[in-house]
């Protein structure tokens, strides 16, 4: 059932050739989920894999509620499954529980085509926060939604072992990365931070509920707290907190050195499942200051930061690691590496025939 041309085929892995992937998180938004996959997308073509990425921008749109930036798609009926047939994949991968990876999902079981899934966000407790209905509520869809997958590709050994707890065995490790040549710690600092008190906090990221800014605006360590990104929550939070400084969104060299510039990166958030933002600051040779939760618990180091129930006190154990042991563990997170653990991870038309064979 393979579809390789001849010799063109990229040596990082011997299938798939093709690739569909379904996501519900897609660009213009800007935010851990999606720059993962984009980065992934464009590593798969450079490395001469087709890719197809069904996503809002190819339908018709509603603001998400409670989350505008975020558009659900409005596909219409039987959309979804005609473009995963005219595009004839080898793996498809569903990234998203959202109405388009529900589309893609029930295309895939109704056709007997095997697929993988994602889990990227926590997704229950995400609800939970905006709706104040308990997370296993939507836990149970979270079940049913990735139960037929063949795989289910997790960041973290948190994540794995959660998702197991809740009954998903077929789980597979696929990393995140970082742009090395863009994140370093020699990246020019902001203007800004000229006339800050030191020592200067930074949080980079959305700013919504559910990342839990407030502890760390609220927290009394000394200095100066920075705050990089853009959402819903900011204007309730600048005029609660005038004292802190929020800079809007950064990107590239210009992130890099808001990261290079501060003297502790500090993650309040207690629902990721990764935190990409936490290894862009550590390339840049920033300590990271946490709760001992998914996603830091799996990153964070003796040498490279600080975890604590207590902000403050995370926070100034974190301050006094060394800037070369944070940039030394930054640079083993590379883009090309998570790359190959989403191939190896994918499960081709061609893998199924055989192993029924």
């Amino acid at each position: 059932m393979t579809r390789f041309g001849a010799g063109d085929v990229s040596t990082h892995s011997p299938f798939p050739h093709r690739i569909a992937i379904v996501s519900d998180a897609w660009l213009p938004q800007m935010n851990g989920v999606v720059r993962t996959l984009a980065t992934t997308c464009d590593i798969l073509r450079e490395w001469g894999h087709e890719v197809t990425v069904i996503s809002p921008d190819r339908f018709r749109s509603m603001p998400c509620p409670t989350y505008p930036e975020i558009r659900l798609a409005l596909a219409p009926p039987g959309a979804v499954a005609r473009q995963l047939a005219e595009a004839r994949p080898d793996a498809v991968h569903i990234a998203t529980e959202g109405p388009l990876g529900l589309a893609a999902r029930r295309y895939c079981v109704g056709q007997g085509v095997p697929f993988t899934t994602a889990y990227h966000t926590q997704f229950p407790d995400y609800v939970a926060k905006r709706t104040g209905i308990s997370p296993e509520v939507f836990w149970r869809y979270i079940r049913w939604f990735h139960k037929p997958a063949e795989r289910v590709m997790v960041a973290t050994e948190s994540i794995r072992s959660e998702l197991r707890e809740h009954g998903l065995e077929n789980l597979h490790h696929w990393s995140r990365g970082v742009d090395l040549e863009c994140f370093t710690p020699d990246a020019p600092l902001p203007p800004e931070y000229a006339t800050l008190p030191r020592p200067i906090m930074l949080y980079v990221g959305r700013i919504a509920v559910e990342k839990n800014i407030e502890a760390f605006l609220s927290c009394g360590y000394p200095g100066s707290k920075v705050v990089v990104g853009d959402g819903p929550a900011r204007a309730e939070l600048e005029a609660r907190f005038p004292e802190a400084r929020f800079l809007g969104k950064r990107m590239g060299r210009d992130l890099a050195g808001c990261y290079a510039g501060a003297d502790v990166f500090v993650f309040p958030s207690r629902t990721d499942t990764f935190g990409l933002v936490m290894i862009e600051a550590l390339a840049c040779g920033t300590p990271v200051a946490a709760f001992p939760v998914a996603g830091p618990v799996d990153i964070v180091t003796e040498p490279t930061g600080a975890l604590s129930e207590n902000l403050d006190r995370a926070i100034a154990a974190a301050i006094f690691c060394d800037s070369d042991d944070c940039a030394a563990f930054g640079s083993t997170f590379s883009w090309e590496a998570a790359t190959r653990q989403f191939l190896a991870g994918l499960v081709s038309l061609e893998e199924e025939a055989l192993a029924a064979a």
